[in-house]
């Protein structure tokens, strides 16, 4: 029975990497994982919505995490991965990740807060998850992909 005790204390994330970087994404989320396939391309979409992909007869918006934070364009290579989002029964978003990496469960303990001056980036971070010697940077996964209207 103790073995068990400690997985309910901490929260699963799936670690993935753009570029050198490590995001760590709340698996409650992750509905799937599918290999880079054919995005179909959508007109006059956000720079970073790369289209659509038809996932077993669902049409699921696609999107470059790399290029919504203003990074260079996405390098497909095998280890490429499209991570499907979904917060509730209706909803599912596709997300492009160079690579999926693992599964980890961070303690309350090892996530530290992120302190609100850190620049563009911090809106789309809950903290920072300790895992050994790496630190995740860990998504908010909902404010990364619904769009805020900035006027």
């Amino acid at each position: 029975m103790e073995a068990n005790s400690n997985i309910i204390d901490g929260k699963q994330y799936i670690v993935v990497k753009l570029g050198n970087e490590q995001y760590g994404i709340d698996i409650n989320f992750v509905d799937n994982i599918v290999r880079m396939q054919r995005i179909t391309r959508v007109p006059k979409a956000q720079h970073y919505f790369k289209g659509v992909i038809n996932l077993r007869g669902e049409i699921i918006p696609v999107m470059s995490i790399r290029l919504k934070f203003g990074l260079e364009e996405d390098n497909i290579t095998n280890a490429t991965r499209i991570i499907i989002i979904k917060f509730d029964a209706g909803s599912a978003v596709g997300i492009i990740v160079d690579e999926v990496k693992e599964v980890v469960t961070l303690e309350e303990s090892n996530i530290s807060k992120i302190n609100s001056e850190l620049g563009d980036k911090s809106g789309f971070l809950n903290g920072i998850g300790k895992h050994g010697d790496d630190l995740i940077s860990l998504l908010n996964i909902s404010s990364v992909i619904i769009e805020k209207e900035s006027n």
